[in-house]
This record gives C-alpha cells, structure tokens and sequence, in this order.
C-alpha cells in the first residue's frame, strides 16, 4: 500500500493487523463482508449501531432531551472555549507557515500529478460543501446580531455578571464603530480560522492517500505516528470519532437549513412554519440527497454545487446592484481591514472581557467547523490530486475566506445599513430564521428573491447531505471510495434521522450541543493529526 520509496512507511504492503481485513482494488483496505457489502466492520458496525441508539433515545425522551443538551453545550463552551479558540491559532499558524517553507512545493499526487478538477470545478464544490447553509442561516443574522449587542455596549448584572454577547466590548451608541466591529467579529468566525481547521486535515487525507498509497481514511494520517496500530483498535477509535464527529456537524447543518426553508415558506406562501413543517422538509430533501449519493462525486455532486454557485452569484450580485452598492464595495475592503485589526484581539483564547462572547459564539463555531472537518477535509481531498502544498493551501485558506468577507459584507452590511441610514427594523426584529427574507422583503422584487433564497437553502442542503454521506461511508468502508450504494442510502437516511430526532429534542440548541460534544474530542485527534501530517511532508520529494 506504501510508496516503497517512501523512508516514512517501510517497503511492501502496509497490511492491517485483524486478519478478517484485506488490500482491494486501489490498495484501498476493506471488509468483504455479507451481502457484498464492503465495510469496516467494527467501524461501521460500533458508528452505525451509536447513531441508531441516539435517534432512538432522543426520540424516546425528547421533551428531557431539551434541558440535558443545553446543559452540555453551556458546560463545553464556557469552560473550554480558551481550548477551541487556541486550536484554531495553531491551525492557521501552521497553514500560514506551510505557504512559505519549503514544504509548500510538495505536490499530492506525486512529482508528475495534474489536477483531476479546474479551479471552477473545484473552488464550487469547495464552496458549496464548506459552508453553504451556515453563510445562508448566518449572513444577515450574525453581522446584524453582533452589530446590535455593540451598540449596547457592556451590559453588567447586578451579580457583577456580564450579561451582553458583544465582541470586544462592544461601542456603545457608536453606529459606525457598532457596523464596523460587528462585520469584524463576523468574519473572524468564516475566515481564516475555519478554513485553517478544513485545509489542515484535508492536506492530511491528501498526502497519505496520493503519496503515500494509503486508504483515504482519518486513520492514515497517523501513520508516522501509530505506524501499524493504526489498523488495530487505536484507528478504529480515530475513525469513529470521525463518522461521529461529521454525522452530528451535519445534522447540526440540516437543522439549520430546515428551520430556514421553513420559514421562508411561511413568509412566502403562509405555509406552517412548526416542527412539522421542518420534519417534512427533513424527509423531504434527504430523499433528493439519496438520488445524488446514487448518482455520484461528478454526477450528483459536483453539478448540485456548480448550479448552487450560479445561483447564489446571481442573488449576491442582485443586492449588489440594487442595495446599498457604494457601501457595499467600500465596505468589503473596510471590513476586511478592520478584521484584520481586531484579529489579535478576536483570537485571544486567555483573559477575555467579552467572555460570553468567546464562550458563545466563537467556542460553538470552532467546535462546528472542527466536527465538520471530517466530512469536508475528505471531500476536498479527493478534488485535489494534482495541487502543489502552497497552491492548495492559498486556495483552501484565502480564497474561500475572501469569499466569505464578500458575502458577509453584501448582506449583513445591507441589512445593517437598512438599520442605520434608512430606520428598517424588520430584520434586526425578525427571529432568526427570517432575518435574510425580512432583509431581502425591503429591496425590489422580495417574492423573487426569497424564493431564490429558499432553492439556495434546499440546493446546499442536499450538497451537504449528499457529500457528507460519500464521506462517512469512505470512512466506515476503510477508506474505500467506491462502496456499494446501499451504504451510501443507510447514512444518507441516518443524517435526515439524526437531524430529525435533534430538531424534537431541543431544536437549535440541541443540533449545536452535539456538534460542540462531538467536537470536543475531535480537536485533540486534528491537533494530533496535523504533527502527524508535517512529519509526512518532510519525507516527501519536491520538485521545482
């Protein structure tokens, strides 16, 4: 399975050490298990098993799920967030110094690697499974939130308790300070350290996959490390962390995504916007999702996420043109400075005035990205045979994250400048799921937008589902990436399950309370991971 010219593996096979394992087609390995089914069986078998047991007990007592979720992810983020936050300094630390050393001339693939995707292909399907139904659930609410709790400044009990969410202290009655270090605490949360957190485990997954011939699973990314235990229990641990991790990061997303879609119903069309409604759409959209796990990486995927980035330019450029358009491009270069300023400050993990801030806001979002990272290190993985160290990682890093600064800008400052210079109240008042319709209600042809907005939600939705079910079966299959279908549809089915079985035990609070439990040990494995991946680096060739 090893590159035999590789000093970090040695020459010959790499064979897993439980004998019911074997090398198949790919030097990928594999369980042949019962009914043509080729799965890690203790993987699959203690993940699989986990996952029913959770939708199973959730559903069973979900009015006491509720209280007990929110508990736990109060308890994770306000005791840990120094943790989360420090994490993700050293992911971005190590992503900035690999663009520049040596290192970054590595090339995945080998010497001689092409690319198998065009930067159009690729920066698409990177887009839209990264974070497509957080920037829709997220791109007026949060830069409209932080804007808010800014303007109150600090807000102190009578405990001596702070009892405000605002970044830095906020600016009390100061609009534009408020606009500026509201945009500022945004973006800090979808720039660079999310995407850090993504491009540290997917060069990982890259490099000893490509490189080193091994399966593309989590596990091999500690191979310097671990060297055969790897394929004993200590991987099988690595590994269903990680199907853990990516299912309950996901379900977290398709909560999100439904709680959305269903109020852009009830705006448009007065549909019932309660659990019923979102249970529907749950069923619903898995359903598309299982026809595009069927389909295919290039079918299904990769043409679901090129038509999601057409749509959601074309609704970015629409508020553009007919927002606040001068604000707008002054703003994307204003924000982004202004970020830049505060970063330090914004990334401290010690000391915190703003500690609900930190704790709430920034700790849940580390956690997120950190259980998504899985599912979307995997994925951007298999896209990127071909890419150079550097070019992958200016890709994957700054980017998207410009990306992000735009979208942000475009419609968290839209909505905010209704705020301030027009007296528009709607969005700041609207629950959360609405803010982006109440925003877009106040600009020409609402009914329009809105329900581009709705395809945009229900579109990134399925490319998630459809992405992370690809995933999770790679990882339960031994890294196999072309299991048989019905593995595929059991994940599939189980995301839209979990997802479900969340949204009655506690809604937004309890998708978010499994994504930071799940993240938690998760963090310890990347931190890991990303030593392991340095030391592989330095064992490769580089050319040029």
């Amino acid at each position: 399975m090893a590159d035999n010219n590789d000093p970090m593996i040695p020459d010959g096979e790499v064979n897993p050490i439980d004998t019911d394992y074997q090398v198949g087609q790919d030097n990928i390995v594999v369980n042949v298990g019962p009914f043509g089914l080729d799965i890690h069986n203790r993987v699959f078998a203690i993940s699989g098993l986990a996952v029913i047991l959770f939708v199973a007990f959730t559903l069973a007592f979900h009015e006491q799920a509720g209280p007990f979720f929110g508990s736990i992810r109060n308890w994770i983020t306000t005791n840990l967030d120094w943790f989360f936050l420090a994490a993700g300094n050293i992911f971005v630390i190590v992503c900035l110094v690999l663009i520049f050393t040596p290192l970054g001339k590595v090339r995945l693939g080998g010497t001689e690697a092409t690319p198998d995707y065009t930067y159009t292909g690729w920066f698409a399907m990177l887009f839209a499974a990264g974070m497509g139904i957080g920037l829709m659930f997220y791109g007026v609410s949060e830069p409209l939130a932080h804007f808010g709790t800014s303007m109150g400044g600090i807000s102190v009990g009578e405990d001596g308790v702070r009892t405000d969410w605002a970044p830095l202290g906020g600016a009390a009655g100061d609009a534009d300070a408020a606009h500026a270090l509201g945009m500022a605490a945004t973006i800090y949360h979808w720039a660079l350290h999310p995407w850090a957190i993504y491009a540290v485990l997917a060069l990982g997954l890259a490099l000893f996959s490509f490189n080193k011939g091994l399966p593309l699973t989590i596990r091999s990314v500690f191979y310097p490390l671990l060297g055969e235990r790897v394929w004993g229990w200590t991987g099988h641990v690595i590994d269903i962390l990680a199907v853990l991790a990516t299912l309950f990061g996901l379900a977290t997303s398709l909560g999100l995504g439904a709680s959305q879609a269903a109020s852009g119903l009830n705006y448009l069309f007065g549909i019932p916007m309660g659990e019923t409604t979102q249970i529907l759409l749950v069923i619903g959209i898995s359903a598309i999702a299982m026809v595009s796990v069927v389909a295919g990486l290039d079918a299904g995927v990769k043409r679901l996420s090129e038509i999601n980035m057409v749509l959601a330019g074309l609704l970015m450029l629409f508020v553009i043109v007919v927002g606040p358009t001068l604000a707008i491009f002054t703003g994307f270069f204003e924000n982004l400075w202004t970020y830049m300023v505060n970063l330090p400050a914004l990334a401290n993990p010690v000391g915190r005035e703003d500690a609900n801030f930190a704790s709430g806001w920034t700790a849940f979002y580390w956690a997120w990205w950190i259980s998504w990272s899985p599912f979307v290190g995997m994925f951007i993985a298999r896209v990127s045979r071909g890419r150079t160290v550097r070019e992958f990682i200016v890709s994957v890093l700054l980017v998207p994250s410009a990306a992000c600064v735009l979208w942000m800008t475009v419609f968290g400052g839209t909505a905010i400048d209704q705020y301030v210079q027009d007296g528009y109240k709607a969005a700041a008042e609207a629950d959360l799921p609405l803010q982006l319709f109440a925003m877009l209600d106040a600009l020409p042809m609402a009914q329009i937008t809105s329900f581009i907005a709705i395809i945009l939600v229900i579109v990134f939705f399925v490319t998630s589902s459809d992405s992370g079910s690809l995933v999770i079966d790679v990882i339960s299959a031994g890294g196999k990436v072309d299991a048989p279908t019905p593995q595929r549809v059991f994940w599939c089915t189980f995301e839209g399950l979990v997802a479900i079985a969340l949204i009655l035990g506690g809604g937004l609070v309890a998708l978010q309370a499994m994504a930071v439990s799940t993240g938690l040990p998760f963090t310890v494995v990347l931190l890991v991971a990303m030593f392991s991946m340095i030391k592989g680096l330095m064992s490769e060739p580089r050319k040029g």
